[in-house]
């Protein structure tokens, strides 16, 4: 998909999402407008890149282990 509808949805997501919820996604970017939104509402939040793929994880619940979670 082609900016901004990656992050569109990704922001609707985060908008609806509950606590016990996360956002996963795979990008071929960085989404650095995603994660400073993240940042600014204090979710927790991982990037991870392999093989130039882009692994992200976004949550509310600032307790939940995104290392964990992100094993690939």
């Amino acid at each position: 998909m082609e900016y901004p509808i990656p992050l569109q949805l990704a922001l609707s997501h985060l908008k609806d999402m509950k606590d016990d919820e996360y956002l996963y996604m795979i990008h071929r970017k960085n989404p650095i407008p995603l994660i400073e939104i993240a940042k600014d509402k204090k979710y927790l939040y991982l990037t991870q890149s392999y093989n130039d793929i882009w692994h992200i994880l976004i949550c509310k619940n600032r307790e939940c282990n995104l290392e964990e979670l992100l094993d690939v």
